[in-house]
């Protein structure tokens, strides 16, 4: 029995924990709240700031995981850096974790590849951002360099919008490093995600691209399988920066495709992905089935899609620590539909607390609707 560190305890760590489970491995959850959905179908829990470097190394030395799993951005990777050093396992790896939990790092790195990436620029102030817009030429999109889930992101259309667009980017930014990107406005016909499963034995391996939509830089809906014109680039590229990045497990890696078929690297989670919640519906394994075997080392003989299908998201719009849900049984009616409820503790505007799974896009924004948070 493997024993597994999961830091962060989300949606996406709540179904990788019940996956890991069925394949015989003991969870301790960790995140800096109580109750978090990982933490409610593991076999442990912890409540710490991973951020605290201190603290998050006591707490590994305390555990001795055979696996340390990354779920979430917020985390002292520098730390996972100094553990994998000792001999601790860092999922897919430390060198992965530590560039991708930083937009400047892996952006830097997907250049010195070669990968073709919308123009970009950082910026540490208000007036830098403004200078490295200009050069850039508007729009641009502005977001942290540590975010998650579209946090702090948005569009400037002009000079008049930089402003705004700074405090909101720090607001939205996690961790301590106060700093942005901003980069070209791509005017892209669609955007895929493409699963990219390294393996300990085996060659890398690839999900369907999945075809997503996203507002405020979070992802809204999702659909497998996605366009296929452009995977094959997709695919080369997943290839060569997973390969760099080294380790077993699966990424999510985002692409811009343009209206003339241009692939172009977007963003790189080295863990199961949001608009990944669709292969609970769609494939015979899903993507926390598949990251749990590749970082287990057991064997994935093959990817099946059963069926097509789509992903949306049902969103909270206020904030509350008591709320309750409406509507499910509504969405539940219509035939092939299937909803997923985090067990977040608590709402937020914006927050993700369920998502909608059906057999296709306009079935599962139909579903949605029908879900109301009180």
């Amino acid at each position: 029995m493997k024993k597994i560190l999961l830091l962060g305890s989300g949606e996406l760590g709540k179904e990788f924990t019940i996956s890991a489970k069925r394949l015989g491995c003991y969870v301790i959850a960790c995140d800096h709240y109580k109750n978090a959905p990982a933490m409610q179908v593991a076999d442990e829990y912890q409540i710490f700031d991973m951020l605290d470097g201190e603290k998050l190394s006591k707490v590994i030395d305390e555990v001795k995981p055979d696996l340390i799993v990354p779920e979430v951005e917020a985390i002292r990777t520098e730390i996972l850096i100094e553990k994998e050093k000792q001999g601790f396992v860092v999922v897919p790896s430390a060198k992965a974790t530590n560039l991708t939990m930083n937009r400047d790092k892996i952006r830097d790195r997907a250049v010195e590849l070669g990968l073709r990436t919308a123009k970009y620029a950082y910026a540490e102030t208000e007036e830098q951002l403004l200078t490295e817009a200009k050069k850039i030429n508007f729009p641009v999109v502005i977001k942290p360099v540590m975010s998650s889930s579209g946090k702090g992101q948005s569009v400037a259309k002009d000079e008049s919008e930089i402003s705004n667009c700074w405090k909101y980017a720090i607001e939205g930014m996690r961790g301590d490093r106060k700093r942005v990107i901003v980069e070209e406005f791509i005017d892209f016909a669609y955007e895929i995600t493409l699963l990219t499963i390294k393996q300990h034995v085996g060659p890398t391996l690839f999900c369907k691209s999945i075809g997503h939509v996203q507002e405020r830089g979070d992802y809204q809906w999702s659909w497998q399988p996605g366009p296929n014109d452009s995977e094959s680039a997709a695919q080369q590229m997943a290839k060569k920066i997973t390969d760099d990045l080294g380790g077993a497990g699966i990424f999510g890696v985002e692409f811009f495709i343009t209206k003339s078929g241009e692939v172009i690297f977007s963003e790189l989670s080295p863990r199961p992905h949001d608009t990944g919640m669709v292969t609970m519906y769609t494939q015979d394994l899903s993507e926390f089935d598949l990251h749990a075997r590749a970082i287990l080392g057991l064997p994935i003989p093959e990817i099946t899609i059963v069926r097509p299908g789509a992903s949306h998201v049902v969103l909270a719009k206020k904030e509350s620590a008591t709320f309750s849900f409406s509507g499910i049984e509504d969405a539940l009616s219509i035939p092939g539909v299937e909803v997923r409820v985090f067990g977040k503790p608590s709402t937020r505007v914006n927050r993700r607390m369920a998502v909608v799974l059906a057999p296709d896009v306009e079935t599962a924004k139909n579903a949605a609707r029908k879900i109301t948070i009180n």
